[in-house]
């Protein structure tokens, strides 16, 4: 992770060097690759599992992304009575949904099966099979419930802590082994993280409706049909930001850049943040939009990353597609530069804020061994921004940050025109 106060050329080179390892950790027969968002990445990882280090070229996260719709946006921001607001930002293609998976696959000719049952006897014994065949499983528990992200029960949010996005609680993770400890995740981590079989049991069947929901691939095809496969995730991705919806669509940022300064709106942040909260959702800006926490970041550069990779592919539309990365890479400055605004590093109580933050995520990526130190950082940092909560280290600059946002859409905006080029 880029420590506070780098320059964003400086804090991407740490990102990707954070999130990828020439030589990965292979545990049980499963190799540890990382990875920036938790969806991507770990379908890339079991993809690359499937196919083995002979089994022809493997897609990146970036190809991955793109193939599967590439990027989204969206702007929520929740209201429950005794609780802190709890600010809601989406990044990927059908962001609020969760058939992403399922979908990229299919566009992929990947063979799998969803499997599901109101069990959960019947959903760990389903799970302890499959792993013991060496079967690695995609599944969706709640990560309050899981634990080694060390977010706060949710009773607790109404004094302390902050709430967490449903979508990225149950943002899907794979299951490899089951051993003596307990049963071995792949959460973007880089060393054995091991969840006791109760407490996953627990986490999966969280929500009822989702039956214990489990993905197992059994069939990967030989080779991809790319060129055709690029082109149809460009054109979602183009039709998913173009949507008019000024909740989940490019109109989304729009928005938001009105809401953070309407004082006139019950829904604008002088109203909604009259007595309180704002600490936590300053926060959870900076969360969202930089890759240093659960959710992976805006995914603007590795959209770009798709861009450029899958250039060969597009033919004459292949200088389009360049255009598009640019810009894009353009909206992940600007998304930086909003994180910045939010949460500055040049405010100490911050700087110590975004710290534990940064230790929580590499606590995670550090497996087992750091259970200690992070779960140290996160009572911390939900004792801290309970207090910021209550009253600001500093005020907010609102009126540059609805700038910045605004320049974000203004950019997006270019960039999708740029990417109608590609597929049009």
């Amino acid at each position: 992770m880029a420590r506070t106060g780098e320059s964003y050329a400086t804090a991407r080179a740490a990102l990707a060097t954070a999130r990828t390892t020439p030589k990965p950790v292979t545990d049980a027969g499963w190799a540890l690759r990382g990875g920036l968002h938790a969806e991507t990445s770990n379908v890339t990882n079991v993809l690359a599992h499937l196919r083995g280090d002979a089994g022809g070229p493997q897609l990146s996260e970036a190809m991955l992304l793109g193939v599967g719709g590439g990027l989204g946006a969206g702007y929520m921001l929740w209201e429950v009575k005794g609780q802190t607001p709890n600010l809601i930002l989406g990044f990927r293609y059908r962001w609020s949904l969760h058939d992403w998976a399922e979908r990229t696959m299919d566009r992929l000719g990947v063979g799998y099966q969803v499997r599901t049952t109101g069990s959960s006897k019947a959903a760990a014994s389903a799970l302890t099979d499959l792993l013991a065949e060496g079967t690695p499983v995609i599944i969706a528990p709640d990560r309050q419930v899981v634990g080694y992200w060390h977010l706060p029960p949710e009773p607790a949010l109404a004094g302390r802590g902050r709430p967490v996005f449903a979508g990225a609680r149950r943002s899907p993770l794979v299951a490899y082994a089951a051993t003596d400890d307990g049963i071995r995740l792949d959460d973007r981590n880089f060393a054995p993280l091991t969840v006791d079989p109760v407490t996953l049991g627990e986490a999966r069947a969280r929500v009822s409706s989702t039956k214990n929901r489990m993905i197992v691939v059994h069939t990967v095809p030989e080779t991809f049909a790319l060129a055709d496969a690029v082109r149809a995730g460009i054109a979602d991705c183009v039709a998913h930001l173009d949507a008019r919806a000024n909740t989940v669509a490019l109109p989304a940022w729009g928005k938001w850049s009105r809401m953070v300064t309407d004082r006139r709106n019950t829904k604008g942040w002088p109203q909604v943040y009259a007595k309180g909260g704002m600490a936590t959702t300053l926060l959870s800006i900076w969360e969202h939009a930089e890759p240093a926490g659960l959710t992976g970041g805006n995914l603007r550069d590795l959209y770009a990353d798709f861009l450029d990779e899958a250039a060969p592919l597009l033919g004459d539309s292949a200088d389009a597609a360049a255009d598009a990365a640019a810009l894009f890479r353009e909206a992940a400055r600007r998304w930086h530069e909003v994180a910045e605004t939010a949460l500055p590093w040049d405010v100490p109580e911050y700087a110590r804020v975004r710290e534990l933050i940064a230790t929580i995520s590499a606590g995670v990526a550090a497996g087992d061994t750091a259970t200690a130190e992070r779960a140290e950082a996160a009572d911390a940092l939900w004792d801290l921004l309970a207090e910021y909560d209550r009253t600001l280290p500093a005020e907010p600059d609102l009126t540059r940050l609805s700038e910045g946002i605004q320049a974000i859409y203004d950019t997006e905006r270019e960039a999708v025109a740029a990417l109608r080029h590609v597929v049009g």
